[in-house]
């Protein structure tokens, strides 16, 4: 058995259907990618680029200053939801703040301010609400000044 196979032909039509389809395709990609970034960050690093970089330098000088203080901090989150803060070289009655953010943005800033217990750990006045945060602490003593950002989650 011979049978006979006839094709039809390759045309412009069936070229520029392929070309729609694949642009179409790459389009409505796109198109979702950027809405689902827009969604999950607002890309605000500093509110005016200009002005922080006139402030760089300084910030410079600071983070020198606080590294020679020679302060370390551990922080993690209890069971309860509140942080601990472990602190090493840090004169005993240091005043400890900290901002919590969220990494993209989604939670409002929490602003926590740590007591000393009896064990003489550091702990947040209120507990931190569940997910990935962004702390960043402010810790003050004997008229030295200490910043740092520590990734709890």
């Amino acid at each position: 058995m011979n049978a006979q196979h006839t094709s039809k032909p390759f045309t412009g039509k069936h070229m520029a259907a392929i070309l729609i389809a694949g642009f179409g395709v790459v389009i409505a990609v796109n198109f979702t990618m950027a809405g689902l970034a827009s969604s999950t960050f607002g890309g605000i690093v500093v509110e005016n680029s200009y002005v922080a970089s006139q402030e760089f330098n300084r910030w410079l000088d600071e983070a020198d200053r606080e590294k020679a203080l020679g302060w370390k901090l551990a922080a993690s989150r209890r069971a309860d939801g509140r942080v601990a803060a472990r602190l090493g070289g840090v004169p005993r009655y240091a005043t400890i703040t900290a901002e919590a953010r969220h990494p993209l943005g989604r939670v409002g800033d929490v602003r926590l301010v740590f007591v000393r217990d009896a064990a003489g750990a550091y702990v947040s006045d209120k507990p931190l609400p569940a997910g990935r945060w962004t702390l960043r602490f402010d810790i003050e003593a004997e008229g030295k000044t200490w910043r740092g950002e520590r990734a709890i989650s």
